[in-house]
């Protein structure tokens, strides 16, 4: 089993392309979905070449693993230091991910971004959230509570993220039983 990572594929349209350039090859796939495609063997490097150079010219890009792997990893190291609970108030992402990982943080944002079509710091800010949203909904904290243990500045900074993210303030979430999301739905 071989899966191939491809960005930039957003509908319908696009899994139909990458199938028919699969096709063109050849190649039957065992499923096409967004951003990944799973075959029963890995291409030849001939196929490899030919498939990567048709969508570059449709507008798509195949990823490799490595970087796809190497996301997952700032993700989790991410994911991981919210559910801790404990982030200071003067918390450096670049400096924990650069520690953490002996990179750049230069080139691991630039990656991130290119990837996931977002910023690191808001995919943190969403786990933060979330995880604000998860000890509102068992009331777990107070407010005050929560906005030390996630390294906010103060409950204002928190409460304006808050609703800037979800729509809605802190206490008002609280009041209609807000939705929280699956830490890898984020």
């Amino acid at each position: 089993m071989s899966k191939l990572y491809i960005k930039n594929m957003v509908c319908d349209r696009c899994i139909r392309a990458v199938k028919q350039e699969l096709e063109k090859l050849h190649v039957h796939p065992k499923e096409v979905a967004l951003g990944e495609v799973e075959l029963e063997k890995p291409l030849t490097s001939k196929q490899s070449e030919q498939f990567n150079s048709r969508l570059k010219e449709l507008g798509f890009e195949l990823l490799d693993d490595q970087k796809q792997k190497q996301i997952e990893v700032v993700k989790n190291l991410l994911i991981q230091k919210v559910q801790q609970g404990e982030i200071p108030e003067h918390f450096s992402i670049s400096e924990f991910l650069s520690k953490s990982l002996k990179k750049d943080y230069i080139n691991i944002t630039r990656l991130f971004s290119e990837v996931e079509s977002t910023t690191i710091e808001q995919f943190f800010i969403l786990q933060k959230i979330e995880k604000v949203k998860e000890w509102l909904a068992y009331n777990e904290f107070t407010l005050s509570e929560i906005a030390w243990k996630l390294g906010y500045s103060s409950v204002a900074h928190l409460s304006a993220q808050f609703k800037k993210i979800t729509g809605l303030t802190p206490s008002d979430f609280k009041k209609v039983g807000g939705i929280r999301k699956a830490l890898d739905k984020i």
